[in-house]
């Protein structure tokens, strides 16, 4: 007699994760390393912090024309600013992951190439608006008059920036293999983009050429945004063209990033 043969049960496939779950996974670890680091959380706002105590008041008796007070003009650039340079200097912890294997680990988990790039540029998002919301009550104590829908919309695009900015910093850091080789093309590519874009000063100052050149750098777009923004003027050319080309950013730095987590270490 035969002995009888007993049907195992189909084995469940195992439960796939969602990209939301895994760019909240990815966020919450680098979130945690954030909270952990209070000096990150402190000093990165030390810079435009100085700029607004040492700068701003230098030009509370100097005439801008229509683009509001001088608060309402160096905020936003501070803000933008804070972004720029914070978001552009990211990449040098992900040259750290990578020459200790931490990125090619992760790679070969089947969480998201989108969420290992998401969550880290999220966790960057939040930290660089929380350092701008203690930007701007410093600068409202100081003088600064400005709509709260308008700090908000200011907000927003300090965190657009930031996604665009640190997915570009980590995929460019990521073909690179020392820290020493990051530093220079980070200058290289933050110091004309803040002179260019107006962030100190509307460019509407600027002689002809150097204005019409400033055109050719989108965060002047942004930053004109903001400034009508802090003015309480929500609906104009500059903010619907501030807006959409901070999306525009956003999406190919997003699409730029994730095909290079893709391809690294491949």
């Amino acid at each position: 007699m035969s002995a009888a043969v007993i049907p195992l049960a189909p084995q469940a496939d195992p439960p796939r994760s969602s990209l939301t779950a895994d760019t909240a996974l990815i966020f919450s670890r680098y979130a945690r390393q954030t909270l952990r680091s209070r000096y990150q959380m402190v000093f990165g706002v030390l810079q435009p912090l100085l700029y607004l105590v040492f700068f701003g008041p230098l030009l509370t008796g100097i005439h801008l024309g229509s683009t509001g007070s001088s608060w309402q003009v160096l905020v936003p650039g501070l803000l933008l600013q804070l972004s720029l340079f914070g978001s552009a200097f990211t990449g040098f912890s992900i040259i750290i992951e990578k020459n200790h294997g931490i990125v090619e680990r992760m790679r070969v988990t089947p969480v998201s190439r989108l969420a290992l790039l998401l969550g880290r540029v999220l966790r960057d998002a939040c930290l660089f608006v929380t350092q701008g919301v203690l930007l701007v009550l410093a600068a409202l104590a100081m003088g600064l008059h400005a709509p709260l829908p308008g700090v908000l919309i200011g907000f927003a695009f300090v965190g657009l920036l930031t996604l665009s900015l640190a997915s570009l910093s980590y995929a460019v850091a990521l073909n690179v293999d020392r820290p020493q080789e990051y530093g220079p093309l980070v200058n290289a590519f933050t110091m004309p983009s803040m002179l260019l874009s107006g962030l100190m000063l509307p460019m509407t100052l600027a002689p002809g050429w150097l204005n019409a050149l400033s055109h050719l750098v989108p965060f002047r777009y942004l930053v004109d945004a903001m400034r009508d923004a802090y003015l309480g003027h929500y609906a104009t050319p500059a903010v619907l063209e501030g807006a959409a080309v901070a999306l525009a950013l956003a999406a190919l730095s997003l699409t730029i990033g994730t095909r290079v987590f893709r391809k690294a270490g491949a």
